[in-house]
């Protein structure tokens, strides 16, 4: 690895791997929330029900991906289609109380589980590392066109 790029390029597939593993309970774990399933209520969660076309916009997914993971999460209760809060014709998708409960519990596992990750580290290094990954996201996003909502 003659750059430094190249170490980054090769620790983000590293830590694409690992990602999963991080709680102690998810290797196997019934009732855990796929990755799609997860990423699209957190865009749900950030930014209130969304339309199959707000969503296609959010990703960058074709509609037909999208149908697919939102029926999915239908049937599974996770999500449901509701009319349009300020009445559009397109239905929306929400989050149902179940998809609330799912997605708190996951992002909990995962927190725990970064948590003990890093146990060896000093609050500053978590803050530094915490800051670098969001310019990293924030760059990205800005090539891509589609920003994150963030508080």
């Amino acid at each position: 690895m003659d750059k430094p790029v190249d170490l980054v390029e090769f620790e983000m597939m590293l830590l694409g791997r690992y990602m999963h593993l991080l709680s102690p309970t998810a290797r196997g774990m019934a009732g855990r929330l796929d990755r799609s399933a997860y990423i699209v209520l957190s865009r749900i969660q950030a930014e209130g029900p969304m339309s199959i076309g707000q969503l296609s916009a959010a990703f960058g997914l074709d509609v037909s991906t999208l149908n697919r993971q939102t029926a999915a999460m239908v049937r599974a209760g996770i999500v449901e289609r509701i009319p349009d809060p300020e009445g559009g014709i397109a239905r929306k998708f929400a989050m149902t109380e179940e998809g609330e409960r799912r997605l708190a519990a996951d992002r909990a596992a995962n927190r725990e589980g970064l948590t003990k990750v890093v146990a060896d580290w000093t609050a500053e290094e978590v803050a530094d590392f915490a800051a670098h990954l969001s310019r990293l996201n924030r760059d990205v996003e800005r090539l891509d066109g589609r920003p994150w909502p963030r508080d």
